[in-house]
């Protein structure tokens, strides 16, 4: 999901939001026998700029060592522990700034080893045996070998998102360079979750001495680029070059400092005003600023997609009536354009969805969403009206960022428009995760979630076995089995056709269960000054072209200053 709740300029809440706070408010760890992975483990979508060559940062020059990179972030984040805070994309900008990942995403979507060496299954994907390479050494100096790795394995497994690696068996050194991890069950894209990325933390390997400090999310120490220097929340985070990074030659920067800006238009105009050399943004007035402005560099994930991008929709309580009703739900599918939404809302900036993938990727399918058709939406609202003896009623609730209003006026019409009864409610962002996670006073949120490189990382938000009567992850509280027997059809299986038909098949039973009613997809952009070069151009160790720019979040090690 963008974060779009954190910011001030918009209204729409976001899972990374939700993960990142609303888990540790909510207490989620108390769903320890849920399955899977957690949510976002890296969004889905690669680049395709609007212009080649200088646009897009990309210089074939050599690099020149040096100088401070200032980037102005969406948000705060809550600290640096991925066993206790969800990364945010601003969470991830920071991991990518003082740990790395196991793996690295390559841009045709395949896990490459990163920090790691090799990362191999056993024939029937129960086992995987992680290599580390020799030599590397973490910022204290201590070796990052396989007893560390095991050591931030464990530290991840038993903290407060442990759940998510709930298929894990055991975990044991087989060598001083070796870890092996068996499972329960086959989990064929395990090695997506050691990525990084949003969802994948358990990837972000930390010091001994780290998970030794009581204080260690504040005290971040990791093998990344950049070591550690200060952090004052909600004003700065600043980092030194690492003299004994892994990767040679790299980082070329000296220094990097992040700046949380939440107000869109304040960290653009940030950017116009020299303050900052880089942002990143989800907002599509922000976009439409900058995509043709020759001035700025400019990237978005508006393209091609690997696995899913973010999708803008109305999540709906399943339990709660009159919701509770199918034909409900299908007036409200049939209420509300898609394509009329992206246009009013996000400036045709997004485009339509019917489904949380889209075309261009093996998992799409036409779902079979309902079409828009107000008229037989007034008919299923009369119908249920008149079997209930009183009108549909819903509450549509929201953040209470300052643009929310504009949103929810819109859903609320449209709604309206086929007789339906809504009311609006605003909430604390704190309070409105609880709700949804709870079902205490929540029918209907608008929300934005679900980018993922590989779809079993929302294993936990669409799985029946996370549906609980005290805190559900899956928050729409579908409980359809047929999508439990798809999710698993997608995590066992190692036949990629096999692995799209089960997707296809999610698509199609929540096209048909509908807990989620979709407007449009998100789009990220990361707008640089043009002397920020080479932030979209991450590459695997062994020179191959890596997944650049993830729903807003980018590789720090290669970019350069040329001036």
């Amino acid at each position: 999901m963008n974060e779009r709740t954190d910011n001030p300029g918009s209204g729409r809440f976001d899972r990374r939001a939700f993960m990142a706070r609303g888990l540790s408010l909510a207490g989620v760890a108390a769903l320890g026998t849920a399955g899977g992975g957690l949510l976002e483990a890296c969004s889905s979508s690669s680049r395709v700029p609007r212009s080649s060559g200088p646009r897009d940062g990309a210089s074939a020059a050599r690099p020149r060592r040096g100088g401070k990179l200032v980037f102005a972030t969406d948000d705060e984040d809550q600290g640096f522990d991925p066993a206790s805070t969800v990364f945010d994309e601003t969470g991830i900008l920071y991991a990518h700034t003082v740990f790395d990942p196991l793996a690295i995403i390559a841009a045709d979507g395949s896990v490459q080893p990163y920090l790691a060496q090799s990362i191999t299954p056993n024939a029937d994907y129960t086992a995987w045996t992680i290599t580390m390479r020799p030599g590397v050494v973490f910022h204290d100096g201590t070796p990052c070998d396989a007893a560390a790795v095991l050591g931030s394995f464990e530290h991840f497994v038993h903290g407060e998102f442990g759940f998510t690696t709930s298929p894990i068996a055991k975990m044991s050194v087989t060598g001083p360079l070796t870890v092996e991890v068996n499972l329960h069950q086959p989990w064929v894209p395990f090695d997506y979750y050691l990525t990084g990325g949003i969802g994948a933390q358990m990837a972000y390997i930390l010091a001994p001495a780290m998970i030794k400090n009581p204080h260690g999310t504040s005290h971040p120490i990791g093998t990344g680029p950049f070591v550690f220097e200060d952090w004052v929340p909600n004003d700065h985070f600043s980092a030194t070059r690492n003299p004994h990074y892994w990767r040679p030659g790299m980082p070329y920067l000296d220094a990097i400092e992040f700046r949380p800006i939440p107000n869109e238009q304040s960290r653009a105009d940030s950017l116009r005003a020299g303050n900052v050399n880089i942002i990143h943004t989800p907002s599509a007035q922000t976009i439409l600023q900058f995509r043709d402005d020759m001035q700025y560099s400019y990237i978005d994930d508006a393209g091609r997609v690997v696995g899913e991008p973010d999708m803008n929709f109305i999540l709906l309580n399943m339990e709660s009536p009159p919701l509770n009703d199918i034909r409900v739900r299908q007036a409200m599918a049939m209420a509300i354009s898609g394509p009329q939404y992206a246009r009013i809302i996000d400036s045709n900036v997004d485009a339509p969805s019917n489904g949380p993938f889209v075309p261009g990727t093996p998992y799409y399918v036409d779902p079979g969403y309902p079409a828009y058709n107000p008229a037989k939406a007034r008919r299923l609202v009369e119908q249920v009206r008149h079997e209930i003896g009183k009108p549909v009623a819903i509450n549509l609730g929201g953040t209470n960022a300052p643009n929310s209003t504009r949103d929810a006026e819109y859903l609320q019409a449209q709604l309206q428009a086929v007789g339906m009864e809504v009311t609006l409610s605003s909430w604390q962002e704190a309070q409105y995760i609880n709700n949804a996670l709870s079902g205490s006073n929540f029918q209907a949120y608008y929300w934005t979630q679900f980018a993922a490189v590989d779809p079993d990382l929302n294993y936990v938000f669409w799985s029946p076995t996370t549906v609980s009567p005290t805190l559900s992850v899956n928050m729409a509280r579908n409980t359809d089995p047929a999508v439990e027997v798809a999710l698993q059809q997608g995590r066992r299986s190692s036949d990629p056709s096999v692995r799209a038909a089960a997707y296809q098949q999610v698509s199609r039973l929540f096209a048909r269960d509908l807990p989620y009613i979709w407007t449009d997809r998100a789009v990220w952009a990361v707008v640089a000054e043009p002397s920020v070069k080479n932030f979209d151009t991450a590459t695997t160790p062994d020179g191959g072209a890596a997944l650049g720019m993830i729903v807003g979040t980018i590789w720090l090690a290669q970019i350069w200053l040329s001036s």
